[in-house]
């Protein structure tokens, strides 16, 4: 017997200027209700998504978790597919979702992702398939993970499928911008690790770092994405690097 649902489609965003027209025109087809949270951007995000008939509700950005748990209260339904501002679905995700809105049978669905960088889909560095838990029913999970790293986290019993298609996320548009954002992620994660109480030192900066690069270029066969499948893992493994070195610091000057 079919069990048919509505669906609010739920979107953080801050100064996305250059993505949230992409993703909300994709998304207008499988939703019932579409609502943007924005942290109040400077750029014409707000105008866009005015333009393009989206809620539009501006609230104060304490943390990528925070700020998703706060955002699923502005949904009108239950269910919920959640997307950032630079990801779309692909038709065939698209298509997949329709057929569940008609016949609803778990408490969420996961599906991947696939990642476009510096205009190259990337299949492979640890990228690709990068499963994300997306569409649920917010009664039964939250958003969890470590900052800036968010993570949606049903239920022990919840039952879980799994749709077909990718979410396609458009994430770098250079080379520079991915160093920015990795030096500010790894600031806001050496932060978080710093309240839980880990540990840290330079020694195992360097040797986290060391692995990260191993396990995204060699074992996740990062090398086969060519130039960017490098630039990826070189940057992946900075990242993990400053993040433990920050934490050592911090662990310091506490």
């Amino acid at each position: 017997m079919s069990n048919p649902i509505q669906l609010s489609v739920v979107i953080i965003t801050f100064n996305e200027e250059r993505n949230i027209a992409r993703c909300l025109d994709a998304v207008w087809g499988i939703a019932d209700d579409l609502v943007v949270v924005d942290s109040f951007s400077t750029d014409k995000t707000e105008l866009i998504c005015k333009e393009k008939g989206a809620r539009f509700v501006q609230h104060k950005f304490e943390g990528h978790i925070e700020q998703k748990n706060w955002a699923i209260t502005q949904a009108k339904f239950p269910y919920v597919f959640s997307l950032d501002a630079d990801e779309a679905p692909d038709v065939n995700l698209t298509a997949a979702i329709k057929a569940v809105k008609l016949d609803w049978r778990n408490d969420g669905y996961k599906m991947n992702r696939l990642t476009n960088y510096c205009g190259k889909w990337i299949r492979h560095c640890g990228w690709y398939p990068d499963t994300k838990l997306r569409l649920w029913d917010s009664t039964k999970g939250k958003w969890g993970g470590i900052n800036p790293h968010d993570k949606y986290e049903l239920n022990e019993s919840a039952k879980i499928g799994f749709l077909k298609g990718d979410i396609l996320h458009y994430s770098y548009y250079s080379i520079d911008e991915h160093y920015k954002q990795a030096d500010k992620f790894s600031s806001i994660a050496a932060t978080a690790l710093l309240a839980q109480g880990k540990k840290s030192s330079m020694l195992l900066a360097v040797m986290k770092g060391a692995a990260k690069f191993f396990r995204n270029y060699i074992i996740k066969l990062g090398f086969l994405d060519g130039k960017y499948g490098f630039v990826i893992c070189r940057i992946s493994a900075w990242e993990t690097y400053q993040k433990y070195h920050k934490l050592t610091k911090l662990i310091k000057e506490r």
